[in-house]
């Protein structure tokens, strides 16, 4: 059965707009998504993958290399390169229970037992390059393998130095996590890794739950007829991505939008520059999305939450969670613009 179409989704249209964000500039850094059981999270993943155009890759490249990257980076291209082909952009799952081994490749065991040959056998980080690597329950990753994350999410570079073996892959992928906050936080590195999350929640209102409800009925029902019946609208969404993507360079920042974002991160008291990079970078691709020629101080308003609420120190006398501190510094900084 295809994917859960990603225009079929009712509500949640901040974590809608994150992915699409996350899609068209990958430098965004990754998507965070907090919230409820069952709302949605696992399916938006798995059908912004589905919607997305195939990329071209090296023919037999385990890690799936475009045919334009410089053949000196990846250990299989080096060695010379055939003809390219087509595939879906690569979508891998970290589970939870991974070993290293499993996650960052090891010793081809049966080459080395059967033909006594050292040979790399690639892990999780090999699949998802140039693609997505999700991991659900992220809070509940282990340090070893947050760490690791952490590593390779900095360089976009897998190296490996065991068994006899030393060997670097690229390994670039937009990181996408998902949790439910009452079964524990996300270690602060890793949490600062991402780049935008977001906060979804069960729908309240009658007519949302229905609608939820009788579309995924559709779907389990007949799987192949409800994706053709969204066929249109999301070719419609894909052609709006690859505009903003060829857009993206030529949307100009304003130097008075600059301004505005550094003054919402010094109101709010975020560590470093990355939340500015990140505001930036994020309402650049939505402005992108829109059509839009320049970033505005609403497409600021928009993206801010999800941009800035996982950077708040704790604040022992506001007992205001951090989404409200964000709206809060919103409307004080840059008002009803």
């Amino acid at each position: 059965m295809p994917p859960f179409p990603f225009t079929a989704i009712v509500a949640q249209e901040e974590m809608k707009r994150a992915l699409l964000i996350a899609a068209v500039d990958p430098s965004v850094g990754g998507v965070l998504i907090f919230g409820d059981r069952g709302t949605g999270k696992s399916t938006a993943v798995r059908a912004l993958a589905a919607l997305l155009p195939k990329i071209r890759a090296v023919a037999g490249c385990p890690y799936s290399c475009s045919p334009d990257s410089p053949a000196d980076a990846c250990p299989h291209c080096a060695r010379g390169r055939g003809k390219s082909h087509q595939i879906p952009v690569p979508v891998v799952d970290l589970p939870l229970g991974a070993t290293e081994d499993r996650v960052v490749g090891a010793l081809d065991l049966e080459r080395a037992l059967t033909r006594g040959e050292k040979a790399f056998e690639p892990g999780l980080l090999a699949r998802a390059n140039r693609g997505f690597l999700y991991i659900d329950e992220a809070n509940l990753l282990e340090d070893h393998l947050v760490d690791l994350l952490l590593d390779v999410a900095a360089s976009g570079v897998n190296t490996v130095e065991r068994e006899g073996l030393s060997l670097r892959h690229p390994a670039r992928f937009v990181l996408v996590g998902s949790g439910n906050p009452e079964e524990g936080e996300l270690r602060p590195q890793l949490l600062d890794r991402f780049g935008l999350a977001c906060e979804v929640t069960t729908p309240t209102d009658i007519a949302t739950r229905i609608e939820v409800v009788r579309r995924r009925d559709a779907y389990e029902r007949d799987g192949e007829g409800f994706c053709a019946g969204q066929a249109k609208a999301e070719k419609a969404l894909q052609k709006t991505i690859l505009s903003a993507r060829e857009r993206l360079g030529d949307v100009s920042v304003p130097d008075a939008v600059l301004e505005s974002a550094a003054r919402l991160c010094l109101a709010l008291g975020t560590d470093g520059l990355r939340g500015e990079l990140t505001l930036m970078r994020t309402a650049r691709a939505l402005a992108a999305l829109d059509g839009a020629e320049t970033v505005t101080v609403a497409h600021l308003r928009q993206v801010a939450p999800s941009a800035l609420r996982h950077r708040l120190r704790r604040n022992p006398l506001d007992e205001s969670g951090s989404t409200a501190r964000v709206a809060r510094a919103v409307e004080e900084v840059l008002g009803g613009a």
